[in-house]
């Protein structure tokens, strides 16, 4: 039985190709947000503050971190297959650990695994939908991987609170749900076809901490600070934007909830297809000029305690990190060398998810001392600093 690259049709039949994978990329990264408008049912069920939500959320962050920089390129010495796999083993595992919850334990538990297979999945998948596709799906390919990505992220908060909202099983029922959208992700894995030509039967792990090939460096610093601050917009609506729109908008529908967090989610993975008309080297000041729109949205949200500005902040502020998220990544896996893609995609990833985690952490802690708005203010204040800065730096200094 004979079966060509990329999925394509062979004596022997045909296999899934790059949106094939982009489903799973989307699956495996839902699991991660499935929690986020459940965190207001722990709190009252076990009992912790404001902080300590933005700790377990960041707990996840960090542990996507940790295993970027311990096997972020792992998959291109072993294969994409068993990685995937792997992450999508962990995703079970951490759906698990909700199922069982009991107490902060488990809770913890349930988030560090659920940022390892996020971690894996990140570097992977990416390199994974981008391989599958044929010499001129390239761009559409591209598109599909930072959809996936953004698109099941915004799913898993808008899944989980639909269903908690209107069943009788509110912190069991979108696990379950999950667990068997991860059953057909592994199926789909088991027949997807390998990109990486020569892999290793499980070599040891050679962590790489964030290497970057030298080709790359220059364009990665513009794309990286862009990264941080467009996901740390993502961290603020994922681990925040549900607190708040309970404590100070009276919002407690935890479907709407979940859906203001989904809108920001849907609107990267649109800022995303306007790639289609703006090259990546314009695409990246542009997102981040947008991006600061949205952070403003958000800002004047806080101080108006209105939930149509919020709204806007964060379609405004999804579009702008979509549009310099995608550019950024096309950028720099443009220019990494094959051979070192999934680790530099991995590299990236590091910073991005240091944006999703570190400032998160801040707001939770300015919370306790300043009240949840004023924390949101100086959070948004920062990150339009750092937007600026990197739109600056891609202008003065454009890739080729």
């Amino acid at each position: 039985m004979n079966v060509r690259e990329n999925g394509k049709t062979t004596a022997g039949g045909r296999r899934p190709g790059y949106a094939a994978a982009a489903v799973v990329f989307a699956v495996g990264m839902a699991g991660t947000t499935l929690p986020t408008p459940l965190y207001g049912l722990y709190q009252e069920q076990i009992g912790f503050s404001e902080l300590l939500v933005t700790i377990v959320f960041a707990v996840y962050a960090l542990a996507v971190i940790t295993v970027l920089l311990v096997a972020g390129n792992y998959s291109d010495v072993v294969g994409r297959r068993p990685v995937l796999l792997c992450a999508m083993a962990l995703s079970a595992a951490s759906a698990g650990c909700f199922l069982l919850e009991r107490g902060l334990p488990l809770l913890f538990a349930g988030r560090v695994l659920s940022g390892c297979a996020a971690g894996l999945l990140s570097g992977a998948a990416t390199a994974a939908v981008i391989e599958l596709a044929g010499p001129g799906q390239k761009a559409r390919a591209g598109f599909a991987a930072t959809a996936a990505n953004m698109g099941g992220l915004g799913c898993g908060p808008l899944l989980s609170g639909l269903i908690a909202q209107y069943s009788s099983r509110p912190l069991s029922l979108p696990f379950w749900v999950h667990l068997g959208l991860v059953a057909v992700a592994s199926a789909i894995i088991w027949l997807l076809p390998e990109t990486v030509k020569t892999p290793k039967r499980w070599p040891r792990l050679t962590p790489q901490g964030v290497a970057v090939p030298p080709e790359v460096k220059r364009v990665f610093a513009s794309a990286s600070v862009a990264a941080f601050a467009g996901f740390a917009l993502l961290g603020l609506f994922t681990a925040v934007a549900p607190s708040f729109a309970a404590q100070t908008l009276d919002v407690h529908n935890l479907a709407v909830s979940g859906a203001v967090v989904f809108s920001v989610f849907l609107a990267s993975t649109f800022g995303q297809s306007l790639t289609q008309w703006i090259s990546a080297r314009h695409a990246l000041p542009t997102g981040c000029g947008i991006l600061i729109v949205g952070l403003l949205l958000v800002a004047s949200s806080l101080v108006a305690e209105s939930l149509l500005l919020l709204v806007l902040g964060a379609l405004c502020g999804g579009t702008g990190q979509g549009l310099a998220f995608r550019a950024a990544l096309t950028l720099v896996s443009g220019a990494a060398p094959p051979e070192h893609r999934g680790g530099t995609i991995s590299a990236f990833f590091v910073v991005a998810y240091t944006g999703i985690s570190v400032p998160v952490v801040g707001v939770g802690a300015l919370a306790t001392w300043l009240g949840l708005r004023e924390a949101g203010l100086v959070f948004t204040g920062c990150v339009i600093l750092l937007a600026a800065g990197a739109g600056a730096y891609a202008v003065r200094r454009p890739a080729a």
